[in-house]
């Protein structure tokens, strides 16, 4: 098995267009929801939540350091699944255990879902042709 196998072909140069906007947005948004949780990664959840201090931890470095990637575009595919995963967590806590409402004006969890998608978006469709990881998939194809 090639090593340029494990970066999907990249899209048409339109279609990339639009998932380097989708990427540097969303990016950008999970890194500023992630930069408060980073600066104290095992406590960000206070001292009453019942969540573990090193799952506090994993959920901050996925936005942290998801959202960098994404807007990098290095690593999408590794990035997205951790994503998913906490993403697919808060809309649990969000929907099941608080029953919140999807759209709501305190507690929701519509933007928690939002992110899920786009996740699973970047998981199927890959990072298009302006990423890190296309830029490797041609230098590893070429090897």
């Amino acid at each position: 098995m090639k090593l340029a196998s494990l970066f999907p072909p990249p899209p048409s140069t339109l279609a990339s267009t639009g998932l380097l906007l989708l990427r540097v947005v969303a990016g950008a948004a999970f890194m500023f929801h992630g930069w408060s949780k980073i600066q104290d990664p095992f406590h960000w959840m206070g001292a009453e939540a019942s969540t573990p201090g090193v799952l506090q931890a994993l959920a901050a470095l996925s936005e942290f350091g998801g959202g960098l990637a994404w807007i990098l575009g290095a690593l999408v595919p590794l990035a997205s699944l951790g994503l998913f995963f906490t993403m697919a967590v808060a809309v649990h806590f969000h929907a099941v255990i608080r029953g919140d409402p999807f759209v709501g004006h305190t507690g929701s969890y519509e933007i928690a879902l939002l992110y899920l998608v786009i996740a699973v978006v970047l998981l199927t469709v890959g990072p298009g042709r302006f990423s890190v990881d296309a830029w490797l998939r041609k230098r590893l194809a070429s090897a």
